[in-house]
């Protein structure tokens, strides 16, 4: 038991730790990206390619001075960052990074929590994450937090549902909640291949659906309507310095950096990949492969994200909801109709 423990609490650790790292170069990465589609360079004086960037920038968040508004409420002033990046990091505790690694005669899960309900779990966290938002700009006392919280909260409520009936249409192909099943299920052989039954294949409208309300539940271009800068001076988080408003900033490239997971795992194979068991390699190489693999994934969708952001332009707020209510709804239950009739005929 105590071994099992420690497992988890260093595969904890160490998620954590590549979790904040690739939070801290995604936005090393995100200026590159944009440098590269408006034909320019980007950081390049801190370190070799600006390799360095991310600390300085993390290194001036801790150092700045710290303004709290005098009119603000200062608990809630300060809660509203916590939770933000506190739900932005437990999202992570249900995804299984690979197969099992078999060291030291023990067998080592990589994946924190099992629990039969990690999607539902997953739902349930991100959902949180609104009362961060939501609180940080109620307590900031200033008109443009307030508008950009309630921009967020009314944005994440509205596609959390057209999210959540997506997946509905997965969980009746995959008859699990279970995270961890929906990956090993992608696995099964397809026409005698190993590791090529994505669920993308069979609900690519599910996958398109989920894939757009990612955008708008990360605040994303073109769905960046809560800090839209050009109309709120900042939005929610205007009145923020120091590591507050870096923890709102990180959250949001953790959240972006989840999101890919997510989707990598529920519609990509996770670490799944083609001829992974036709290969005759050894449990530990083709978990070792399993997590590049994965993780290939998650950085082309990071890219993915960027791509969009310096790509399309932001809509309007009456584009944002209509999407929402009036397409990707109605979308989402023709899905659920058309996978249930599927499923009928053949099942």
């Amino acid at each position: 038991m105590d071994a099992i423990l420690t497992d988890r609490l260093i595969l904890i650790v160490v998620i954590f730790t590549i979790t904040l790292v690739i939070a801290m170069y995604s936005t090393l990465a995100e200026r590159k990206v944009a440098a590269f589609f408006q034909d320019r360079i980007g950081p390049n004086r801190a370190g070799i390619f600006g390799i360095f960037q991310p600390l300085a920038d993390g290194g001036k968040f801790f150092f700045k001075e710290e303004i709290i508004p005098a009119n603000a409420d200062k608990t809630l002033f300060v809660l509203g960052p916590a939770i933000s990046m506190f739900t932005a990091c437990m999202t992570s505790a249900v995804i299984p990074w690979g197969e099992t690694l078999e060291l030291f005669d023990r067998v080592i899960p990589l994946q924190v929590a099992d629990i039969n309900i990690g999607v539902l779990y997953i739902f349930a966290v991100v959902s949180i994450g609104v009362y961060g938002i939501m609180i940080g700009g109620w307590a900031s006392n200033n008109k443009f937090s307030l508008l950009g919280a309630l921009r967020a909260s009314s944005q994440m409520i509205s596609y959390e549902i057209a999210m959540g009936l997506s997946i509905i249409a997965l969980i009746m192909t995959t008859s699990s909640l279970s995270l961890k099943t929906i990956v090993e299920e992608q696995g099964i052989p397809l026409f005698g291949v190993s590791g090529i039954s994505w669920n993308v294949l069979y609900q690519p409208l599910g996958f398109l659906i989920f894939l757009i309300c990612a955008f708008a539940e990360c605040n994303r271009t073109p769905f960046d309507l809560p800090e839209s800068e050009s109309e709120l001076v900042g939005g929610y988080h205007t009145e923020y310095s120091s590591m507050k408003l870096g923890f709102y900033l990180f959250a949001e490239y953790i959240n972006m950096f989840i999101s890919s997971a997510v989707i990598s795992s529920l519609y990509f194979g996770g670490y799944n990949f083609p001829f992974m068991h036709d290969m005759g390699l050894s449990h530990n190489v083709v978990t070792s492969l399993g997590i590049i693999v994965f993780f290939s994934k998650i950085f082309f969708g990071i890219f993915f994200f960027m791509w969009i952001r310096w790509t399309l332009p932001r809509f309007r707020y009456d584009q944002l909801m209509r999407l929402g209510w009036k397409i990707l709804i109605p979308l989402a239950l023709f899905n659920i109709l058309g996978t249930g009739a599927v499923l009928s005929i053949f099942k």
